[in-house]
Formats: C-alpha cells, sequence, structure tokens
C-alpha cells in the first residue's frame, strides 16, 4: 500500500515522542497495523480554525505521512501549510488525555488549545 506514497523523513512538522508511543498503542490495541493518526485543519473553533484527529488506514496520493518510530502519521496538503514548523504530541494532564498542537504558525489560540487564528 505504501509503495507508491512518499514518506516524509523530516518534512517540517514533528510527531513527539509521547504521541508516537500512543499511536502505537493505539494500532495495537485495534490489532490494525495500518492505522495511522491523521492530523487536519477546519474552519471553526473560537479562533478561526481547529485540529482534527482521526485514525486513517489509507492516505491520499497527495497526502505526506510523517514516521517515528514505527507509528504513522498522516497530514493532506491543505493541512500541511498551517502546520509546518508545528510539533503533534500527546498530553495526559488535568484537562485530560488528547493530542495537541504546538503550532509556532498560530497568532491566537484558544484557553484548551483546540483552535487557532493565523
Amino acid at each position: 500500500m505504501f509503495g507508491e506514497i512518499e514518506v516524509a523523513m523530516s518534512p517540517g512538522i514533528v510527531l513527539s515522542e509521547s504521541a508516537a508511543r500512543k499511536v502505537q498503542q493505539l494500532v495495537s490495541d485495534r490489532q490494525n497495523p495500518e492505522l495511522m493518526l491523521r492530523v487536519y485543519i477546519e474552519g471553526g473553533g473560537c479562533s478561526g480554525f481547529q485540529y482534527g484527529f482521526d485514525l486513517a488506514e489509507e492516505a491520499g496520493d497527495d497526502d505526506t505521512i510523517i514516521e517515528r518510530d514505527g507509528a504513522r502519521m498522516v497530514v493532506d496538503p491543505l493541512s500541511f501549510q498551517y502546520l509546518m514548523g508545528a510539533e503533534v504530541d500527546y498530553k495526559n494532564d488535568l484537562i485530560g488525555a488528547r493530542f495537541v498542537v504546538v503550532n509556532p504558525n498560530a497568532v491566537t489560540t484558544c484557553g484548551c488549545g483546540a483552535s487557532f487564528g493565523v
């Protein structure tokens, strides 16, 4: 399946070690080695755009796949431009357990970090 899709080693978007571990755990729990974390941007949220996360079995021809320690993250081209230089992390704190994006392109963010403006 990945023979025709180029896997990016350092595209300017980083999957943190803790996020990679969580993706590996999700893949293991679902017993599906094809699963990848899909990260995307959509309109909405209190700051204009919001981050979305999903599990995907397939990547589009123009998607970018980022790997770390065997975990894969996939980003579509439209979202990629807003995520350049960002780090996708996994946090477990008082707010809860969740994937988060540390995005240097965000000019404004909401209190929970789920939405941003550029």
